[in-house]
């Protein structure tokens, strides 16, 4: 990021000349002009003033205390100076040759507009309602305070230790750069670029390009606006709109790169060789929230970045024929089909990125591209082997349907041999249905996921409105197990006259057994003392105060089949849980309430909830002062599981 340029005139560093004229207290003065060699104390009123330069040298208004200066205008070669007390309003700086605004600790100024190299230092005083353009710039010292402020126009504000910035925007080239300031309201448009860092100086940070290591609150980033996060940053409430993106520019893309998502906060925490940053989503004010709409990939410095897609030689139909996805271009014309006939649309947007498979994970969020082999569909549909990413969706009467539902392992699969490449979007002006590899499949629809993509060729537009399968889709979105699996089936039934077909290495084993038991607050592990077809009963230490309830936990994706679109872990399912201790029951139900505690899936239900195989249940003080207690809970529905010691939750413990 480039160095934001530090105001150069100071109170210490220019001591001021004598007064050539005094404002005194009381006195009002409306309308005057001044130039270079005029030096004026403001005690009183000043109104509609003028100072520009006439000859070499450079001239100054001084408001003090008790002083106010309304409405100045400074054109060049010229200070204005407001100290403890003084305040000053409607000030126009034009710095083509010098034009400067220092507030002091105590001074007040509102109302500013700074344009072509003008400099506002702000020393500890307030400053709100400030427009930089053309090449203007801010400091912000310690202790000082900024409300509403417009950065644009390759303007640049640097912002110190224990001052405080808020409702700032950034856009149209414009750039903030926060060495351990606080920043609250900022909104990242077109262009913009907001880097904060903590513990590095102002120029190392710049030399490094700058980076969030600090903290930020409440943000939105619209289309083309940046938000750089370092090692060690965070960033909350962030509206992520469309075509915006955060660049974890410090974070470096290895095999151990990886990310999280709560759902339930909406953060997003990513970590790389270079270390961790975290985001925190506005759901409110956020195009995306759903962690299935991320992907982890690198960008071009080898850099993280977040990001559905084709791979390197698919072939898109075009008027002059098959054309490969990565040769396509901004303006390049393809075939879209429109209720079944061929129209012609031009792209607006083509994006590539890279991705490296996170082995650790599921098959479908760990990054392997799904292979459909050809003739997977139906004779010469597609036409060659497919290669596309697991969320890509495939077009089937008049509905898109993920192709993750349709993985059957044989003739369409996920190619665990391609471990880390290449991918691409095209997008049309309207999400469109067009032919790739002989295969009606899905344009790139941006429902906020575009900011982890570099656009190959000249852009000239970048998304606009935020776009949803609701509303913008070329054909509704379908993930009902109704509808998909009978296709899942119907190519299924295809498999053996598929040339190429694979066949299955891993079979999955079932069990329906749990492997239910709690772990206390304290880590110790208890086991059932007593199970009945539906009841397990445990013996408690005396001060628990929270158990978790451990278990098996599957997907009903994997156990019933990838046609069914639901990839939670799924543990027990319990409903009534009972604590008897010193003769007395009490009903526990907190895992029953509207907000549940940690591990609990949301429900519908009333009167039962799913764990995700490791959820915390309070107990309160029932067995404090060395009571013990008996636990007892009825499980609804559990399992089958899949065998895999890796779904099995794991937590430490040690005997009770």
């Amino acid at each position: 990021m480039k160095a934001a340029k530090k105001a150069t005139v100071t109170m210490s560093n220019y001591p001021l000349p004598a007064a050539t004229q005094t404002i005194s207290a009381g006195q009002t003065v409306n309308g005057a002009s001044y130039n270079t060699a005029d030096h004026v104390v403001v005690e009183g009123s000043l109104t509609n003033a003028t100072l520009t330069q006439n000859g070499g040298g450079i001239g100054s208004i001084v408001v003090q205390s008790g002083g106010t200066l309304n409405s100045a205008t400074v054109t060049s070669g010229g200070n204005i100076f407001a100290l403890d007390g003084g305040s000053a309003s409607h000030i126009s700086l034009d710095g083509s040759r010098s034009a400067d605004l220092i507030v002091e600790s105590g001074g007040a100024v509102d109302t500013v507009s700074a344009s072509n190299s003008a400099g506002i230092d702000l020393r500890g005083g307030t400053l709100s309602n400030v427009t930089l353009t053309t090449s203007a710039s801010m400091k912000v010292e310690s202790g000082a305070t900024v409300t509403g402020v417009q950065v644009n126009n390759t303007t640049e504000v640097d912002i110190d230790a224990k001052s405080q910035v808020s409702n700032i925007t950034v856009s149209n080239g414009g750039s903030v750069d926060n060495t351990g300031g606080s920043i609250a309201s900022a909104t990242i448009e077109n262009g913009g670029n907001v880097s904060v860092e903590r513990g590095y100086s102002y120029d190392s940070a710049t030399s490094s390009g700058g980076y969030l290591n600090g903290t930020i609150d409440q943000c939105i980033i619209s289309s083309g606006g940046t938000l750089t996060v370092g090692n060690g940053g965070s960033a909350t409430n962030v509206g992520l709109q469309s075509g915006g993106l955060i660049d974890f520019s410090t974070l470096t893309y290895d095999s151990s790169a990886k990310y999280s998502y709560d759902a339930a906060t909406y953060t997003l925490t990513v970590t790389g060789s270079g270390g961790t940053a975290s985001v925190t989503l506005d759901p409110k004010t956020s195009d995306i929230v759903d962690g299935q709409q991320f992907d982890l990939v690198e960008n071009s410095d080898g850099t993280l970045a977040i990001e559905t897609c084709f791979l390197a030689g698919s072939m898109i139909q075009t008027p002059q024929g098959d054309v490969p996805v990565e040769n396509i271009r901004f303006g390049d014309n393809i075939t879209v089909y429109v209720d079944g006939k061929t129209e012609t649309r031009s792209v607006i947007w083509a994006g590539k990125a890279h991705t490296t498979v996170r082995p650790e994970r599921p098959d479908d969020e760990a990054g392997y591209p799904v292979r459909v082999l050809k003739d997977a569909i139906a004779d010469g549909v597609p036409y060659k082997d497919m290669l596309i990413t697991a969320e890509h969706c495939l077009f089937f009467k008049d509905r898109f349907v993920p192709v993750r539902m349709l993985v059957n392992g044989v003739s369409i699969f996920y190619d665990k041999s391609i471990t880390s490449y290449d991918y691409y979007h095209v997008e049309t002006e309207k999400h469109s249905v067009i032919r790739a590899d002989g295969m009606l499949t899905e344009s790139y629809l941006d429902t906020g996921n575009r900011s982890s993509f570099r656009q190959e060729g000249s852009v000239i537009m970048l998304g606009g409105k935020p776009r949803t399968w609701e509303h913008d889709a070329g054909a509704p979105l379908c993930v009902d197990r109704s509808f998909v699996e009978p296709l899942f089936r119907a190519l299924e039934w295809r498999e053996n006259s598929v040339v190429g077909a694979q066949m299955p290495v891993e079979t999955m084993e079932f069990t329906d057994d749990p492997d239910l038991h709690l772990v206390t607050d304290t880590g110790a592990t208890v086991r059932s003392m007593r199970k009945t077809a539906h009841q397990y009963s445990f013996m408690l230490p005396p001060d628990t105060q929270s158990v978790r309830i451990v278990s098996r936990a599957s997907r009903p994706s994997d156990v019933i089949g990838p046609f069914v679109d639901d990839r939670r872990h799924m543990g027990v399912a319990v409903s009534e849980v009972h604590l008897m201790c010193a003769k007395q029951q009490f009903n526990i139900t907190s895992h029953l309430q509207a907000e549940k505690p940690e591990g609990w899936h949301e429900t519908d239900w009333t009167d039962c909830a799913w764990t995700n195989g490791n959820a915390e249940l309070p107990l309160g003080d029932h067995l404090s002062h060395g009571k013990m207690g008996i636990l007892s809970m009825i499980i609804r529905a559990a399992g089958p599981y899949v065998v895999n010691d890796q779904q099995t939750t794991r937590v430490k413990t040690k005997s009770a």
